[in-house]
């Protein structure tokens, strides 16, 4: 996600948040089984009760469609928790969807929305498959097409292993007076350059307000923005509320190249990918 605080709004942040689809996945598998909730989780630190949004999709879903059958899933966690890529929203976002097509589409797509927006700002941004721009506090979507200068690049991912809590990112934010208040119709400049191709341009328009106190607290992701810069990356930023660390490569080959020299610099530890765009 390329996150662009803009103005505040009565008291609280209407947020201008560029949103870009990562070809990562979580797998979910679904059966109808029994007459409660079970989850399971490939994952034994990952909560499987109400505290698990999966969970509580499939809580929502159930409710709305008056449905008292019971309900099986597995969730295969691969995106690393905490990292700033939606992995627990996207997978809320595909429980309602997946659990609405097993029972054979009993809710229409507004009350799936509906759903979606109350479960989290970001989860309607899954419901679709395009880039989006977020306004609201991010729950409003307006899909965009796939951007011109993007076109045969690569997103390069680092993850350091450890998370940073959305919560704390925006609380925090209020010892950032310039990065709080933000600028606003920054984002749709960024849109406008990526439409016409023009990503050296654009690269010096990505902006995330939430780096403003996590790269203070968290140095190393200022060193991974340094090392994508020193060694070819067109861009680098911080995704969402982090601790994942994002570049753009000339390609998937130069890509996969840049992963293997974060490697030899930081040690292979951390959690990387290298994904076409």
């Amino acid at each position: 996600m390329l996150n662009v605080l803009g103005r505040r709004v009565d008291g609280f942040h209407e947020l201008e948040t560029l949103m870009h689809p990562v070809q990562l996945h979580d797998q979910l598998t679904f059966s109808r089984r029994g007459q409660s909730i079970k989850l399971t989780c490939n994952l034994d630190t990952l909560p499987t009760d109400s505290q698990n949004l999966v969970y509580r999709a499939a809580e929502l879903f159930l409710k709305a469609a008056g449905i008292k059958e019971g309900i099986t899933m597995h969730l295969d966690k691969r995106i690393p928790l905490a990292a700033g890529l939606g992995g627990g929203s996207g997978n809320a976002a595909t429980t309602l969807t997946g659990l609405n097509e097993l029972f054979g589409r009993p809710l229409p797509t507004k009350t799936i929305a509906s759903l979606a927006e109350s479960l989290g700002s970001d989860v309607p941004f899954f419901l679709q498959e395009c880039p989006a721009l977020a306004t609201g506090r991010g729950e409003h979507i307006q899909s965009l097409d796939f951007f011109p200068a993007l076109c045969g690049k690569a997103f390069v991912l680092v993850h350091p292993g450890f998370g940073i809590a959305s919560s704390w990112a925006y609380q925090q934010l209020k010892r950032f007076p310039k990065a709080l208040n933000g600028r606003p119709g920054r984002a749709h400049k960024l849109i406008e350059l990526l439409r016409r191709a023009n990503l050296a341009e654009a690269a010096h328009e990505l902006y995330n307000s939430l780096e403003a106190p996590a790269l203070e607290k968290f140095p190393l992701l200022s060193l991974f923005h340094d090392f994508f810069r020193e060694n070819g990356a067109t861009a680098t930023l911080m995704s969402g509320s982090g601790s994942t660390t994002f570049a753009i490569a000339s390609s998937p080959i130069a890509a996969t190249e840049l992963v293997e020299k974060l490697k030899s610099k930081f040690g292979a530890t951390h959690w990387t990918a290298a994904v076409a765009i």
